[in-house]
């Protein structure tokens, strides 16, 4: 989905597929048949944006098959689809019953991490569409933060570089610029902006820069008003849950054994929310969970969410005189584990994608945005 700025320039307005369990093309292109064509339709728009999640497997699989990635793009177009942008962070297995800290692995102290996110560019830049000329992918923020050494450091250091080597070589080579965006998240070596600010400020500023997750700032209590200075490639639309004191309790149904729900307040944090709720925060103190719930929807009160926290980023990042950045990505990747009878069906889940969509363009259009 396409939006104008006032500037004059064009918002890119996607939903990241990381929601889909698929590991192969076959699923892949499954999802996007049967979802996100579905979710195309709802909006009634002529055009959807879709931020893929390409794991290693299905990654390696279009890079060693020309034909596979042609046959994709078509695919995409015959659909009413377009990719400017990709979800690099989890590597595999990001649906598998326990992910929690799998998904900091491999660390950006690894080649193999490098030779992914290498992976990634090249196709991106094969199914950005002919009038787009610069794409973005969203990887994780460097590595968990335990384990974090001087070598694993220098390690890391050699690995950004060469990084910034390849996707300059990629843009002098295909004419499209592809640029790298480090998510900083809670229990992470770049946990905060200001973590950012410090451990990247070396990178090559061309390629390289952060993608910020709502649902990330808003757990850390970061002032909205980001005043970074690294390019922001993207912005994930996400909300977290916030647990007044009295709403703690009500937390439990939300602790779950797939992902990692890292839960913080104004003096105290923990590693997942079982801690929390463990007596690991300070009871008298609001809550704020790492569980990306529904742009659109609540939990039950008094539980909230941090809608309004992701409402002000939103026109710190894209409105104004100028966006700060052009990607915005819709990333809710937990229906499968919200509490619910019965789970969400295929109809259920594509309405809901459809629903946070939906919030998100009426919030970008109250910027003084323009549908294209």
């Amino acid at each position: 989905m396409r939006l104008l700025h006032p500037d004059g320039s064009v918002v890119h307005l996607a939903y990241c597929t990381n929601v889909h369990p698929a590991e192969d093309l076959p699923g892949i292109r499954a999802q996007l048949t049967g979802f996100a064509a579905r979710v195309r339709d709802l909006l009634g728009v002529q055009r959807l944006g879709v931020g893929l999640w390409l794991p290693y497997d299905a990654a390696h699989a279009l890079l060693a098959d020309h034909a596979e990635l042609v046959r994709l793009r078509g695919l995409l177009t015959e659909l009413g689809l377009e990719v400017v942008t990709l979800n690099g962070f989890p590597y595999r297995g990001f649906h598998q019953e326990v992910v929690k800290y799998r998904v900091y692995s491999p660390d950006w102290g690894c080649a193999d991490r490098l030779g992914y996110t290498l992976a990634l560019a090249e196709i991106l830049a094969a199914l950005l569409p002919d009038d787009v000329t610069e794409g973005t992918i969203s990887t994780l923020p460097l590595a968990w933060r335990t384990g974090w050494t001087g070598a694993k450091a220098d390690a890391t250091a050699r690995m950004l570089a060469e990084l910034a080597r390849g996707l300059r070589e990629l843009s002098g080579r295909v004419g499209k610029v592809i640029r790298v965006g480090f998510e900083p998240e809670p229990g992470c070596v770049v946990e905060t902006t200001a973590q950012a600010a410090r451990h990247l400020r070396d990178v090559d500023r061309d390629f390289l820069g952060v993608c910020l997750d709502a649902c990330h700032l808003a757990v850390g209590f970061e002032d909205p008003a980001i005043g970074l200075d690294l390019p922001i490639v993207k912005l994930q639309a996400s909300c977290a849950i916030e647990a007044p004191p009295e709403a703690h309790a009500a937390l439990a149904s939300f602790d779950e054994p797939r992902f990692l729900h890292q839960s913080r307040s104004a003096s105290g944090f923990t590693d997942d929310l079982a801690e929390a709720l463990a007596g690991g925060l300070p009871a008298g103190e609001t809550w704020r969970v790492h569980f990306h719930m529904p742009l659109h929807a609540a939990p039950p009160p008094p539980l909230t969410t941090t809608s309004s926290y992701l409402r002000d980023l939103l026109g710190t990042l894209v409105g104004g005189t100028a966006p700060r950045t052009r990607h915005v990505e819709v990333e809710t990747y937990t229906w499968s584990v919200l509490p619910s009878e019965g789970g969400v069906t295929t109809s259920g889940l594509a309405e809901g994608m459809a629903a946070e969509l939906d919030w998100t363009r009426r919030e970008l259009l109250a910027l003084g945005l323009k549908e294209l």
